[in-house]
C-alpha cells in the first residue's frame, strides 16, 4: 500500500469501467484485483469483490460505483543501455453500474476520470446502455479503450468457427465506431454553426478565419493501434494484438511494428513466399487464405477451448502446454473441473491484468496531460470538442491545466458525490492490530511493572498502590452506535496538495464565480469545511492517509452538514487558511465551480412514505435527508399535503432506496404507498364532439362573472399545435432562465436544469432565440396563430410550462415579451422582481417601442408617478387591469391542476377575449366594497373557466412512457410479445442481431403498467429475456375518459354497460381516488342475478 501511495502523478492513471448491464464489468475488475493480491486468482470473475452491497450480490448487478487503487510495475529500458528498471504505476479504477436506473452513477464517476474501459459483450454486441456510456465518455472528454468481453461465449455457446468469430468481432467494432462517428458528426455540425455565426456577427467579408478541419482518426477504435482489448473475464485472459505480434515476429521474420499493423484486417500469409499479402493479391492467386488474426490468434484460442472444454482431450492438452512452454500443475490436469485447467493455461499464456494495465498506461494519459485537455472544456463548455489548445488566462487556470502538486499551487478538488459508510467501519474507529514493535513495548512495560512491584514488596510497601501507579491511563473508548452512518465525499484532487486538518472553501453547485464571494446570491453557496479524514479507496475498505496529492482519487470526511451532493473544494496554498467575511474577496481568485454532472435518467417513479409508528417521524425525516445526500439521482419532497415523497429513476432504484431507508438511514419500519405515476392532461379536436357549451361562440369559449355580474370575462381554449408544444417542453429551463435573467440579474440557481417531459435528443435553444423561434413555429401553424407571440401574457404552469395565456382584449396587450425587453433596459437594481408587474392602463410604456437604443429616464419617472397623479380619478371606477395578477394566478393554478384528475395541463392556449366592469346602477362606494371581494373571487371563477374551456374539446390523458429494449432468443419471442401486450405496450421494432440467435425488440410501455414488468418477463422466459426501461416522454392515450356509447351502432356492439373497459377512465379514477376527489362509480355493476348469502 505504501509504495502505491508514493507514486508521482505522471505515473498515475484514473479510469472507470462502463458498459451495459451484465457485460462483465465487475468480473473484469476482479481479475485486476487478483493481480494485486487483493483476492484470490481462483475467485476472480465470480466473487465480484467491488459489489459490496448485499443486494448487489443477490441480484448479480452493480448498483453503486466503487473505487480501488491498484499498483503495477512495468519494466522500462533506460537510455544508457543498462538493465531494465521496474517503474511503479498507480491505477485508480472505478467500477460503475450498467443498469439504466443507476446511470447517474456513471455521470459522477466519469467526472473524476481521464479514461474509460468500455466493455461490450461479444455475443450481445452494442446495446442501449452501451450507446449511453459511449455518449457519456464523449461528453466528458474521456480517452476510451474498447474491451470486447466474453469471447468464450462465441466458442462454447454460439459454436462459431474462428473465421465466423472474426467477422462477428469486426461487426462489433464497426458498430461501436459508427456510434462514435455519429457523435463526431454532431460536434462538427455545432462547430460549423458557431463558425457561421462568428462570420455573420463580424461580417463575412471582413473575417479571414477558415473553417477548422479536424482529423478524427484517433477517435475510432482499431486493434492495430492498441485501443481494442479482446478478453474473457470469467476465464481470466485478455490480449491486444501487440501480444501476438511480439510472439510471432521472430518466427515470421518481420519487425514487431509491421506485424502489429497486419494482424488485424484483410491481411494474409502466403504459404509459399512466406510474405504478408493483401486481399487483392490473395484473390489474384486464387487461393482461399485465412486472415492473419484468424490463423495466428483465434485458431490457437479455439484449440485450447476445444481440447479442454468442448472435447476433453488430454493428449491435445499436453501438446498445447508443451508448445506454449508453460507449466501446469498435475492436479489441474487431472481435475474434473475443466475451468481450473483453463484458468491455469490462460493465466500463463494470456493473463488479463498485464494486458489491461499495459493498455491503460500506454493509451490513457496521466492527470497532468489529461487535465490540459479536459479542464478547459469543463470550465468553458462552449468550447465543445474543439481540438485547439486553450491557453490559461490566470493562475487558477494555469494550476488546473498543469495539475501540479507543489505547495504554491491552488488547491482544487471536486466532490462528485457523497456516499455512506457505517461509522464503526471507518479506519479510525476500528480496533488496531498490534505490530511487533507494539508487542515488544508492552512486554517491556510489563517487565518494568513486575520489577517495581517486587521492589516495593521487599521494602514492605503496598503492592496494590503500584498497580494504580503503574497502570497507564487508558484512553477512554468512544461509544459508537453500530448503526450510525457517516457521509464521505467521493473526490478527485485537480491541483495542489491537501493535508489532514486543513480548512478549505466548499463551493456549492449554485455558486456563480463571476459574482465574487461577497455577492448576496453567493453567500449561501460558499462555506468553510475542515478536512477531518482522508482516505484511499480500496473497494470495500478505506485506508487512512495523511495527505493527498494532485491527480488522485480519494475520499474525504468532514463535509457532512455542509456539502449536499457535490461541491468544489478550493484553497489558496498548502499552508494558507481560509478567510471569513469581507476578507474572502482576497481569495476569490482560487474559487471555481466545477459542478456540472449530467443526469441521464430523470426520476419518474414516486412513492409516498410514512413510518409505521407515527412517533418515529423524526427518524424518517433524518433518513430521507441522508438518502438524498448519499444517492445522486433520488429526490425527496415534502408535499403540500404533508406527505414525504421520494422520486426514483425506476423500479429497481426504488427498491434500493427503500432498503437503504429501512436498514441504514432511518432504521424503522416504513409504510410505502402504491407508486405515484405522473400523468398530463390535454385536449384534442375529436371526431364526434358534443356541441360547444357556449352557443354562438367558437368551441372552447367560456363566459364567467363574479359579484352578480359586476365583473365579467370571456376566454377561449384552443389546443396548441404539436410543434409548438414540443418546442415549449424542450425549452422549460430556457424559459425559466429567460424570465429570471431579465429580472434582477442572474439567478442564483442558474446551474439547475429543469427536467422536461420530452424524450432525449430534443435540444433547447438559447434565451435570445426563444421568441424568434416561437414566432416562426406559430406562423407555420396557420393564420390564426400569426402575431400571437407579442400577445403572450404568460406561460404555465409555474410560469414556464407548455401552455399559453394570450391577451386578446382591447387596448395595449399584456405582452410578456415586451415586458421582459423593457426590464432588460432597466438597471438591475431598478428591475422589478415581481413576475406580474404591469403598467397602468393608458401608460405610454405599454405601447412604447423597444427598438430605441436607450431608455429616457424622464419618461420613466413620469411613468412611475402616473398612478399617483391619477389617484383622484381612479377612486371613481376601478381599472380592470388591476385584475391582471388575479387572472394570471388563476391560469397558473388551473394549469397545475387540470379538470380530469388534478394533473398538470399540457399543450393548451387560452385567449382572454374580454374583461369588463359593469357598474350598472351601483354607486361608487358599493362598487369599491364589492371590488375587493371580487378580486379574490376572480381567481376561483377563473380556474373553473380555464378548466371548462379544456373540457369543451375532447379531453385526453397523456401517459408517461418507457422506451423498452429487450434482448431475447427466438424461442421466447412470443412470450415477450405476450407480456408487452398484456401491459398495454406496443412493439416498435424487432431486429435480429446478425451472426447470433438474439433478437432486439424495442417497445413503448406505459410507466403505470411497468411495475413488476421486468420480473414477469424474466419469469415467463425463464431468464432468457431481460428488459431495459428508459424514460421516453409523454404520449397521448387516444381515448376520451368521459366517452359512453350513445349511437345505435355503439349500443349494439358494446351494450348499455359498455363492456369494453375505458382505460382512460380507469387511470383517471385511480388518480382521483388517490387524491381524495369525487369518483363516479356504479355501486352495483352486475345485477342480473341475485345471490342470497347462506346464514350460518
Amino acid at each position: 500500500m505504501s509504495r502505491v501511495a508514493n507514486v508521482p502523478s505522471s505515473h498515475t492513471r484514473n479510469l472507470c469501467i462502463v458498459a451495459h448491464v451484465d457485460h462483465g464489468k465487475s468480473s473484469f475488475a476482479d481479475s485486476l484485483l487478483a493481480a494485486n493480491g487483493i483476492i484470490s486468482s481462483r475467485l476472480a470473475g465470480t466473487i465480484r469483490y467491488l459489489d459490496s452491497r448485499e443486494d448487489e450480490q443477490e441480484r448479480g448487478i452493480t448498483m453503486e460505483s466503487s473505487a480501488v487503487s491498484l499498483g503495477w510495475r512495468i519494466p522500462t529500458q533506460p537510455t544508457d543501455g543498462s538493465d531494465p528498471v521496474l517503474e511503479e504505476f498507480r491505477i485508480n479504477l472505478i467500477d460503475t453500474p450498467g443498469h439504466v436506473d443507476f446511470s447517474s452513477e456513471v455521470s459522477t464517476a466519469s467526472r473524476l476520470c481521464d479514461g474509460a474501459l468500455v466493455l461490450v459483450d461479444a455475443v450481445e454486441g452494442v446495446c442501449t446502455q452501451t450507446i449511453t456510456v459511449l455518449r457519456q465518455t464523449h461528453m466528458s472528454h474521456l480517452r476510451p479503450l474498447l474491451v470486447i468481453n466474453k469471447i468464450d461465449r462465441l466458442v462454447t455457446e454460439l459454436k462459431l468457427s474462428p473465421i465466423e468469430a472474426y467477422h462477428h468481432l469486426s461487426r462489433i467494432i464497426e458498430d461501436v465506431n459508427a456510434i462514435v462517428g455519429s457523435f463526431y458528426a454532431g460536434d462538427r455540425m455545432e462547430d460549423d454553426w458557431r463558425w457561421r455565426e462568428r462570420r455573420e456577427a463580424e461580417g463575412g467579408d471582413a473575417v479571414d478565419e477558415e473553417y477548422e478541419e479536424r482529423d478524427d482518426s484517433n477517435l475510432y477504435f482499431d486493434p492495430s493501434n492498441g485501443t481494442v482489448i479482446f478478453s474473457s473475464a470469467i476465464d481470466g485472459w485478455a490480449f491486444r494484438i501487440s501480444r501476438f505480434a511480439q510472439l510471432y515476429a521472430a518466427k515470421l521474420g518481420m519487425s514487431e511494428a509491421n506485424l502489429n499493423r497486419c494482424l488485424w484486417g484483410d491481411w494474409y500469409l502466403d504459404p509459399k513466399s512466406k510474405r504478408v499479402i493483401n486481399r487483392k493479391k490473395m484473390e489474384a492467386t486464387g487461393k482461399k487464405l485465412k486472415p492473419l488474426f484468424v490463423q495466428f490468434v483465434l485458431e490457437n484460442i479455439w484449440a485450447v477451448y476445444d481440447g479442454v472444454v468442448l472435447n476433453n482431450n488430454p493428449t491435445k492438452v499436453d501438446k498445447i502446454v508443451s508448445s506454449l512452454a508453460i507449466k501446469v500443475r498435475p492436479q489441474d490436469l487431472r481435475s474434473k473441473d475443466s475451468r481450473n485447467l483453463l484458468l491455469s493455461i490462460f493465466a500463463q499464456w494470456l493473463p488479463l491484468a498485464p494486458s489491461t494495465f499495459r493498455a491503460v498506461i500506454d493509451k490513457i494519459p496521466a492527470p497532468p496531460l489529461a487535465q490540459a485537455s479536459r479542464v478547459p472544456r469543463m470550465l468553458h463548455p462552449e468550447l465543445g470538442h474543439s481540438a485547439a489548445d486553450i491557453a490559461p488566462t490566470n493562475k487558477l487556470e494555469k494550476d488546473l491545466y498543469e495539475g501540479g502538486e507543489q505547495d504554491d499551487r491552488f488547491r482544487v478538488a471536486y466532490v462528485s458525490k457523497m456516499f455512506s459508510v457505517k461509522t464503526n467501519e471507518l479506519p479510525q474507529n476500528q480496533r488496531k492490530q498490534l505490530t511487533a514493535e507494539d508487542m515488544r513495548a508492552m512486554a517491556k512495560a510489563a517487565k518494568e511493572k513486575r520489577e517495581r512491584r517486587a521492589k516495593i514488596i521487599e521494602e514492605g510497601g503496598d503492592p496494590d498502590a503500584v498497580e494504580e501507579d503503574a497502570a497507564a491511563p487508558a484512553e477512554e473508548e468512544k461509544t459508537i452506535d453500530p448503526n450510525h452512518e457517516t457521509l464521505i465525499g467521493f473526490s478527485r484532487l485537480y491541483s495542489g496538495t491537501i493535508v489532514l486538518g486543513q480548512s478549505l472553501y466548499a463551493v456549492l453547485p449554485k455558486y456563480n464565480a463571476a459574482l465574487g464571494p461577497q455577492h448576496p446570491s453567493n453567500a449561501r453557496h460558499l462555506a468553510t469545511v475542515k478536512v477531518e479524514q482522508l482516505y484511499m479507496m480500496m473497494g470495500r475498505e478505506l485506508v487512512a492517509v495523511p495527505q493527498v496529492q494532485a491527480g488522485n482519487l480519494f475520499a474525504i470526511g468532514g463535509l457532512e452538514g455542509t456539502v449536499g451532493r457535490n461541491a468544489t473544494l478550493c484553497g489558496m496554498g498548502k499552508d494558507k487558511e481560509v478567510r471569513e467575511g469581507a476578507e474572502r474577496e482576497e481569495d476569490k481568485e482560487c474559487l471555481v465551480n466545477l459542478a456540472g454532472v449530467i443526469l441521464t435518467s430523470a426520476p419518474i417513479v414516486r412513492v409516498a412514505l410514512e413510518p409505521a409508528e407515527p412517533s418515529e417521524m423524526s427518524k424518517l425525516v433524518e433518513g430521507l435527508r441522508m438518502l438524498n445526500q448519499a444517492d445522486p439521482c433520488v429526490e425527496t419532497l415534502l408535499q403540500e399535503t404533508g406527505e414525504h415523497v421520494i422520486l426514483t429513476a425506476g423500479e429497481l432504484h426504488l427498491e434500493r432506496c427503500l432498503k437503504d431507508l429501512r436498514d441504514r438511514f432511518a432504521r424503522i419500519e416504513i409504510t410505502v404507498s402504491p407508486p405515484i405515476v405522473p400523468f398530463r392532461e390535454t385536449a384534442v379536436a375529436g371526431v364526434d364532439m358534443a356541441a360547444p357549451k357556449t352557443a354562438d361562440r367558437p368551441r372552447g369559449t367560456v363566459l364567467g362573472s363574479v359579484q352578480s355580474g359586476l365583473i365579467t370575462f370571456a376566454l377561449r381554449a384552443v389546443p396548441l399545435p404539436e410543434e409548438v408544444t414540443t418546442f415549449l417542453i424542450a425549452n422549460l429551463s430556457t424559459l425559466k432562465r429567460l424570465q429570471r435573467d431579465r429580472r434582477g440579474g442572474k439567478a442564483e440557481d442558474e446551474s439547475d436544469e429543469a427536467r422536461g417531459d420530452v424524450a432525449e435528443g430534443v435540444k433547447p435553444v438559447e434565451p435570445e432565440e426563444v421568441w424568434p423561434e416561437l414566432e416562426k413555429l406559430l406562423q407555420e401553424a396557420g393564420k390564426e396563430w400569426a402575431g400571437v407571440t407579442d400577445q403572450i401574457w404568460a406561460f404555465g404552469p409555474r410560469r414556464v410550462g407548455p401552455n399559453l395565456l394570450i391577451d386578446r382584449t382591447t387596448g395595449a396587450p399584456r405582452s410578456l415579451r415586451r415586458r421582459l425587453e423593457r426590464q432588460a433596459l432597466l438597471p438591475s437594481s431598478a428591475a422589478t422582481p415581481g413576475p406580474l408587474a404591469s403598467p397602468a392602463s393608458g401608460s405610454p410604456s405599454v405601447a412604447a417601442s423597444t427598438d430605441a437604443p436607450a431608455l429616457d429616464t424622464t419618461e420613466l419617472d413620469a411613468q412611475l408617478q402616473a398612478p399617483e397623479a391619477d389617484a383622484g380619478v381612479s377612486h371613481t371606477l376601478p381599472d380592470v387591469r388591476q385584475l391582471d395578477e388575479n387572472i394570471d394566478t388563476a391560469f397558473q393554478l388551473a394549469m397545475n391542476r387540470g379538470p380530469l384528475c388534478a394533473e398538470p395541463v399540457i399543450g393548451m392556449a387560452y385567449f382572454l377575449e374580454e374583461v369588463e366592469l359593469h357598474p350598472g346602477d351601483l354607486d361608487p362606494s358599493s362598487i369599491r366594497s364589492k371590488w375587493s371581494t371580487g378580486r379574490g373571487q376572480i381567481i376561483s371563477a377563473g380556474q373553473d373557466a380555464f378548466r371548462s374551456g379544456l373540457l369543451d374539446w375532447s379531453p385526453r390523458l397523456q401517459l408517461a412512457m418507457y422506451s423498452c429494449d429487450i434482448q431475447a432468443t427466438g424461442e421466447v419471442l412470443g412470450k415477450v410479445y405476450g407480456v408487452v401486450a398484456k401491459r398495454k405496450g406496443r412493439i416498435i421494432s424487432e431486429e435480429m442481431k446478425e451472426g447470433t440467435a438474439f433478437f432486439t425488440v424495442s417497445a413503448l410501455l406505459p410507466v403505470v403498467e411497468s411495475f413488476g414488468f421486468a420480473d414477469e418477463i424474466r419469469t415467463r422466459t425463464s431468464g432468457a429475456a431481460s428488459p431495459q426501461l428508459v424514460f421516453h416522454g409523454y404520449e397521448i392515450l387516444d381515448q376520451d375518459p368521459f366517452w359512453v356509447p350513445t349511437t345505435e351502432e355503439e349500443l349494439e356492439d358494446l351494450g348499455e354497460k359498455a363492456d369494453r373497459e375505458n382505460i382512460a377512465k380507469k387511470y383517471m379514477d385511480t388518480v382521483r381516488r388517490r387524491k381524495g376527489m369525487a369518483v363516479e362509480r356504479k355501486v352495483v355493476e352486475h345485477a342480473e342475478k341475485q345471490k342470497t348469502m347462506k346464514s350460518r
